[in-house]
């Protein structure tokens, strides 16, 4: 069964400094397509970061690094800044909502 995990619930960082998330899953899938999704106070989940097979796509200062052999898919943001304070959801396809 696919499924993602999200183990941390309030992450603080210092403005300026790099912040990383991470996100474990489980999927059968030999090459699994995952994304990062950011939502804002009041707003819709907005798409940030997406893997798709053997290459990552960024927005910005965010950038992912999958590892298939720890099933992990942390986002990190560099230069952290007050505007970046959000919610931030990992997803794995297919995504059920």
């Amino acid at each position: 069964m696919d499924s993602v995990e999200q183990n941390t619930t309030v992450q603080t960082a210092v403005e300026g400094a790099a912040v990383t998330i991470n996100c474990q899953f489980e999927t059968t899938d030999i090459s699994p397509n995952l994304f990062w999704y950011q939502q804002k106070a009041n707003g819709v989940p907005e798409f940030m970061l997406s893997k798709f097979g053997s290459r990552i796509q960024f927005k910005e200062r965010f950038n992912g690094n999958l590892n298939t052999i720890s099933k992990s898919f942390p986002l990190t943001i560099q230069d952290v800044r007050v505007s970046d304070s959000a919610v931030y959801y990992c997803a794995l396809r297919p995504t059920v909502t």
